[in-house]
């Protein structure tokens, strides 16, 4: 009796085990609607976290509907709106860097270094379908989206108006705050107080957009079809024409800075503006270093019209105006030239492409040399900074035709 009550144990045991090696073993609940995103997105993420953050991306990118562009349908997106949630082609990438990272900040599948909390974050927010089932809930019927060969205008046009006006957006759902509000802290308040006054303030900063456009859906359709007020479309057309197209991306790393110019007591707290056309971005400030070493990647869109890059670098001030250290330009026209000429070929061997040579004429310290380096056109650049006493910054660069 005491075996075989033994044996029944054990193949109760076996049972339940074979069980949960079946559920894990089974196929994956799909994302097709919104409500699946709780219950299946920790069962996934927990199997997925072994095949990196890298990995895990491919497989979320192979997901139904995120395989193509989530604003105009493009198939295979190379860039993600990371706060937003969505896939994205490269066209429209350039829109929504356009609209601030406040809104949308961009990145890309294959440039970037993606951790696993990222991928965790842009896996929470459902992908492609589940965002576009909130964003484009009150889409008139009149309105066409924009396709794999609409200009600029449209694109640009299109993306504002469903992500930035909210225009199509459904305020049945809460949305989400990318950032953390700003916190203030006041001695005057007591804790009872100041916590409800801190409830307050988070609520006002989450709750302020999407209440501006919770109206009805007939009122909001017809808003979305009225297009026939010639001042309105005056309007529409002067915001546009300043819309430039893009040719490409530049990826910046800010190495480090060397020798760099005083500009308080006896050290500098600098940092790196890249401006490019209508763009700027910066770097972090490094405190109290003439020898600053950033390591700071920046991406920048390529306009048609190729202009230099910019490069300014500034001593970080806490109670007045940032101090100038020194400023320098680049001539990107022969790294993208060369990224376009080699955009189709499959050599993965280092091959020198060309260089710039430095002169008096420009601000190169040395020839920056470009490369192509397992598929990847990059080019090296040391700079001499200009209209200050001293400084070089030493800067990488990497250039992706709009075609990749």
């Amino acid at each position: 009796m005491s075996t075989q009550h033994e044996n029944s144990d054990s193949k109760s045991s076996s049972g339940s085990g074979s069980c949960l090696y079946d559920l894990l073993c089974s196929e994956t609940p799909s994302w097709d609607r919104p409500s699946d995103v709780g219950s299946t997105s920790v069962i996934r993420m927990d199997l997925w976290r072994f095949a990196g953050p890298q990995g895990r991306l491919e497989r979320f990118l192979n997901e139904p509907g995120n395989n193509i562009c989530a604003d105009c349908g493009s198939p295979d997106p190379k860039w993600v709106s990371f706060s937003i949630g969505v896939f994205i082609c490269i066209k429209c990438s350039g829109v929504h860097r356009s609209l601030g990272v406040h809104i949308s900040k961009v990145l890309s599948l294959k440039l970037d270094e993606w951790t696993n909390e990222q991928v965790d974050s842009l896996i929470h927010l459902g992908g492609n379908t589940v965002v576009n089932n909130k964003y484009e809930a009150f889409l008139p019927d009149n309105l066409r989206k924009p396709s794999l060969d609409s200009s600029i205008e449209e694109r640009s046009d299109y993306i504002k108006r469903k992500y930035e006006m909210l225009q199509f957006f459904s305020g049945n759902e809460p949305m989400l705050c990318p950032y953390p509000p700003h916190k203030r802290s006041s001695s005057s308040l007591t804790p009872q107080s100041s916590s409800s006054h801190q409830v307050t303030q988070d609520k006002r900063v989450c709750e302020k957009q999407p209440t501006r456009h919770r109206i009805g859906h007939k009122f909001r359709n017809s808003w979305g079809r009225k297009e026939s007020d010639p001042n309105k479309s005056t309007k529409k057309s002067n915001s546009l024409a300043g819309m430039v197209e893009f040719v490409g991306l530049v990826k910046v790393n800010v190495v480090k800075g060397t020798n760099l110019v005083v500009r308080d007591m006896m050290t500098s707290d600098p940092y790196v503006i890249l401006s490019l056309g209508q763009q700027s971005v910066k770097t972090h400030v490094i405190k109290n270093n003439l020898n600053p070493v950033w390591n700071e990647s920046l991406m920048l869109s390529i306009p048609e019209n190729i202009p230099p890059l910019k490069v300014l670098v500034y001593d970080k001030d806490t109670f007045s105006t940032d101090d100038f250290m020194g400023d320098a330009e680049i001539d990107i026209q022969p790294l993208f030239s060369a990224a376009k000429a080699y955009e189709n070929f499959e050599i993965f061997e280092p091959m020198e492409l060309g260089k710039s040579v430095a002169s008096k004429d420009n601000t190169l310290v040395k020839e920056g040399i470009i490369t192509l380096i397992d598929g990847k056109v990059k080019q090296e650049i040391s700079l001499r900074l200009q209209n200050v006493e001293r400084g070089v910054l030493e800067i990488e660069l990497e250039c992706v035709p709009l075609t990749q």
